[in-house]
């Protein structure tokens, strides 16, 4: 009788290793996709192998093969619900280097809507259910290391044999992990490796194996053919001793979320959401109005506010890596840097937390004198939980009007349009109506365009009188996520989901506004990807060229968009960023040896 209690016993838990791991793995992707609509056999059965290996560990590290197997299925139901709540809010799954933002999305996570869908629940109800299975059928554990009845000598047997275990899966896992950093592998077994749809790497090849893959790119590849002594040289020949024509003040605000979804296509609005930006738009006097090409949808504001300060793009970095967090740990060039060496007093200002995104250690780095975060913004108007554009306008005239002999560079990133639109506020409710829309999120980011563009508008008033020669650069981060989108795209028939990829590059296009108190060329429906904006906007004021300028000036007549998102030429034909490294190669060898240098060695 105990015999055949045995057998069952070993059955009940060679079956549930066998089965619990892999319905913890269908219930992870459910979060996101259906498996067997998404993923190929050979990678679910690969999926299968690592749930198996981090089991197997967890039970070496535990000792007990239930607690193992329950570790796993709630570590992996928290992981799948985060994912799912990061995929929502912007647009793009979690991926590694997400762990140096942690502190930053803490910062902002009060301000989303966390409610869950039926599915959702469905699925965290059928992870609920595993590990009551796990907890009620499984039931082995290894021998004890601590049991004080044991013989010294057992304990001590026991123990070691434990530690060799977890070596062991340990060095499984590694070796499985870089199994799929190697290329041979990846074509081999036909893997998705593109990284620039993370959210298509997780849906073929799944959450666990689509994290691992991703791995390979924590850090930068050199490269190839580089040298810093040769690079320095190559970009010192770009350097023309040009001075500088005029000093004007100069004002750039990095509107958070700023865009108009108009070029999304057709909608009917109750009224006007951007009428000054509109306005100017129709040939302003003293004024460039055009669209920006950026890098990121949704969130990742700092690295818009990268390759606008630096002139470096995130094309060369790894899809969705934030280069503030990773890259940044010294002094690095920056228009910063050479604004201050033409005399300039430098700025930056943004009404939020300081360590959000590690500015209050990269803004130095970046060359600002001065940095100015929420507490210093003294009973500010509040729009929502935010400081409202309007007295970051009004900081900035204040900076203006206290200003000494040197001209004045502010950088302002602000706050008010931050996502959370679907939260109820008693300070501000959405006034913007659209014909045959009703979802709160839209019309709430609608109305804040409207407050954003006042904001402009009165900042523009206010400088049309002043003295001092001044110029104002407004352009937008990114476009809100796609449930902000999606109603307005639902009118003609569509969804974010279902665009075609030349119209997916409308959604990376944000609104640039320059606007001069003294006499500047005109122009219309500039278009430009954002590492080119400063370069063009030292021309505009009258301001010398970097080096560095001087070759993405030459660049920018070749491919006037260079972003994470695509590669455009003169011509128009638009190229996937792997084109950077296959048929553009050549073009783009000098632009990523001077961006690497200018991250990683200009210092020394």
């Amino acid at each position: 009788m105990n015999s055949s209690k045995k057998i069952l016993s070993y059955g009940r838990n060679i079956v549930g290793f066998l089965v619990f791991p892999v319905l913890t793995f269908f219930c992870m992707e459910s979060f996101t996709h259906q498996v067997f609509q998404t993923m190929k056999t050979p990678m679910i059965l690969l999926n299968f192998v690592f749930y198996y290996l981090v089991a197997a560990l967890f039970f070496s590290l535990i000792g007990s093969l239930k607690y193992a197997l329950m570790t796993e299925t709630l570590l992996v139901a928290i992981l799948g619900l985060a994912n799912f709540f990061v995929y929502r809010f912007r647009s793009v799954p979690i991926l590694p280097w997400d762990i140096y933002s942690l502190r930053t999305a803490a910062s902002v996570s009060t301000n989303y809507d966390y409610s869950l869908r039926k599915e959702t629940l469905l699925v965290l109800f059928a992870f609920v259910c595993i590990l009551v299975a796990e907890f009620l059928v499984v039931d082995f554990k290894l021998p004890a290391t601590k049991k004080r009845e044991q013989e010294p000598k057992k304990r001590k047997r026991n123990g070691i044999a434990r530690l060799v275990l977890t070596l062991v899966f340990v060095i499984a896992i590694n070796r499985f992990t870089v199994m799929f950093h190697q290329q041979e592998f990846i074509s081999k077994m036909h893997i998705y490796d593109k990284l620039f749809t993370p959210d298509t790497m997780q849906y073929k090849n799944g959450n666990a194996l689509a994290f691992l893959m991703e791995l390979k790119y924590l850090n930068a590849e050199k490269p190839e053919g580089y040298k810093a002594s040769n690079v320095n040289e190559s970009l010192a020949g770009y350097q023309t001793g040009d001075k500088a024509k005029n000093k004007p003040n100069i004002v750039v605000i990095m509107n958070e979320a700023y865009s108009d979804l108009g070029i999304l296509g057709d909608f009917t609005a109750s009224e006007d959401y951007m009428p000054f930006t509109h306005s100017l738009q129709q040939g302003a006097e003293n004024t460039v109005t055009g669209y920006l090409d950026v890098s990121v949808l949704g969130g990742n504001t700092a690295n818009s506010e990268f390759e606008f300060l630096t002139g470096n793009t995130m094309a060369f970095l790894t899809q969705g890596s934030v280069a503030y967090q990773q890259y940044i740990r010294h002094d690095i060039p920056s228009i910063v840097k050479d604004l201050k060496a033409q005399g300039y007093d430098t700025v930056a200002m943004h009404p939020y937390r300081a360590k959000g995104w590690n500015r209050n250690t990269v803004y130095p780095y970046l060359g600002f004198d001065k940095m100015l975060f929420q507490p210093d913004f003294v009973n500010p108007q509040m729009m929502r939980t935010y400081v409202s554009d309007q007295s970051c306008m009004d900081k900035i005239k204040e900076l203006y009007e206290n200003k000494g002999e040197n001209p004045l560079f502010v950088f302002n990133v602000t706050m008010q349009n931050h996502g959370g639109y679907t939260k109820e506020s008693d300070n501000f409710a959405p006034y913007i109506k659209v014909e045959n829309v009703d979802n709160f999120a839209t019309l709430m980011y609608l109305s804040l365009m409207k407050e954003s563009d006042k904001a402009l508008e009165d900042l523009c008033k206010y400088f049309e009188s002043q003295d001092e020669d001044t110029i104002i650069v407004m352009f937008g981060d990114h476009q809100p996520s796609d449930s902000v989108a999606n109603p307005l795209l639902k009118l003609d028939g569509k969804s974010c989901s279902t665009l075609t990829e030349e119209e997916q590059y409308l959604r990376y296009q944000v609104p640039v506004i320059i606007w001069a108190n003294f006499d500047i060329e005109e122009e219309q429906n500039v278009e430009m990807s954002l590492n080119y904006l400063g370069g063009y906007l030292f021309e505009k004021a009258g301001l010398p060229l970097s080096a560095y300028q001087n070759y993405l000036k030459g660049l920018q007549q070749e491919y006037p968009v260079v972003s994470a998102k695509r590669i455009c030429d003169a011509a128009g034909k638009n190229y996937h960023t792997d084109a950077l490294s296959l048929e553009l190669k050549d073009d783009f060898l000098d632009y990523k040896r001077f961006q690497y240098y200018n991250l990683f060695d200009a210092k020394k």
